[in-house]
């Protein structure tokens, strides 16, 4: 499980409003992006847009797609390209990492955001550095990295609920003003050897099942048959013998089985609709009382032993059942071994060339008055229409 839980108390991180460490990072960025995470260029398109809202004096919300761990510095090209830093809000568990990103995070725009339990701080100041229109705030909708470039996952609402409440602010100016959230899509394409990219990672996997290197098959049978393998494993662990069935209804049955019974006890049975919200739910209820340091030390671990299960839950949902089917492009076999890698040592190796592209969509205006569709937030279904037509559209490679 990687460290995304600290049992610590929480304690906001606001964000450095100058611009120094905006423009002494701007030399270090592409370096950065290179050898952190093998990118080797950033493509931005639809960028008058974005310089439209700005000389117009909107406050600007920028609400991208999050498919790979570098994305909020890939949108670093797109804040020097419009010569306006970024505020960026960003899980509190990243500020708990090194001291390192400790100091530069703030320094760059970064403020935190308490992902288990209520965080009335980082709402505030959303809310305020929106309506302030310096700078355009960053939030990722998904609220977690989903790896795949081609799906979007379901939108929090939380984004909405911060642009209504800048929105309303900005209408109660002197003058009054407009709030506009622009979606952001961010799409990936690797331009190496595929093959030769994943085999180390292949092998090196295949040598934990104590499997002879599987050379001989197709690249997607064998990522397939891997996979297969690895969740015929967690079905042993969690039901005593492996699954029948299609893949969704394995996947969906060995996430029941790690999450009902801690919804039976720690939400009264309560269940959200979707994966994320259930995963949310249950780690709001579980992480507060570890964070004060007065459970024993065997409560403790039962409850580090229940977050287990639910990242694990979380990430079985990450991986889309169709995903490599019909000739699966080269990012998608990528980002399934990278998956692979990250549930199996917490860490997945770094592999170039990879480019980017950044394209931002139309302004959509932000109302005040909070209204609902029978589909949810209008808001929010706005956004996704335009983020999964700009990833279709950027399929092709540049």
């Amino acid at each position: 499980m990687q460290n995304v839980v600290i049992a610590k108390p929480y304690r906001f991180v606001a964000p450095h409003p100058g611009k120094l460490w905006w423009r002494l990072f701007r030399p270090l960025l592409p370096l950065y992006l290179r050898k952190s995470h093998g990118i080797v260029g950033v493509e931005c398109r639809g960028v008058e847009r974005l310089r439209a809202s700005l000389d117009a004096g909107h406050g600007i919300m920028l609400a991208p797609n999050h498919c790979r761990p570098p994305d909020p510095m890939v949108l670093g090209a797109l804040s020097y390209q419009v010569g306006r830093p970024l505020y960026i809000i960003a899980s509190w568990h990243l500020f708990m990492q090194d001291a390192l990103q400790t100091f530069l995070l703030p320094r760059l725009g970064v403020f935190s955001i308490y992902r288990e339990g209520a965080d009335r701080e980082a709402l505030k100041t959303a809310m305020r550095l929106t309506a302030e229109a310096q700078r355009p705030l960053v939030i990722f909708p998904e609220g977690v990295i989903s790896r795949h470039n081609d799906k979007l996952n379901n939108l929090m609402e939380g984004a909405a609920l911060m642009a209504r409440g800048a929105a309303k602010q900005r209408a109660a100016a002197n003058p009054p003003g407009k709030v506009v959230v622009h979606p952001v899509a961010i799409r990936y394409f690797f331009e190496g050897d595929v093959r030769a990219a994943v085999e180390p990672g292949l092998r090196e996997i295949e040598r934990r099942l104590s499997w002879r290197p599987h050379d001989d098959l197709p690249l997607e049978a064998r990522i397939a048959k891997i996979g297969g393998a690895l969740l015929a494993l967690k079905e042993l662990e969690y039901f005593g013998t492996a699954q029948t069935g299609t893949l969704p209804e394995r996947l969906e049955k060995l996430i029941d089985r790690l999450l009902l019974p801690l919804e039976t006890e720690w939400a009264k049975g309560r269940r959200e609709k979707e994966i994320v919200a259930r995963v949310k739910a249950l780690r709001n209820a579980i992480v507060p009382d570890m964070a004060n340091g007065a459970l024993a030390e065997p409560e403790l671990q039962r409850r580090w032993r229940h977050l287990a299960d639910i990242y694990l839950a979380q990430q079985l949902a990450f991986y889309p059942p169709d995903y490599l089917s019909a000739h699966p492009t080269p990012e998608r076999l990528l980002e399934t071994v990278e998956r692979f890698e990250e549930d199996l040592t917490d860490t997945a190796r770094i592999r170039a060339p990879i480019r980017a592209v950044v394209e931002v969509g139309e302004a959509i205006e932000v109302s005040p008055e909070r209204t609902r569709g029978a589909d949810g937030d209008p808001l929010m279904s706005a956004v996704r229409e335009q983020l999964e037509t700009m990833l279709a559209a950027n399929a092709r490679r540049p």
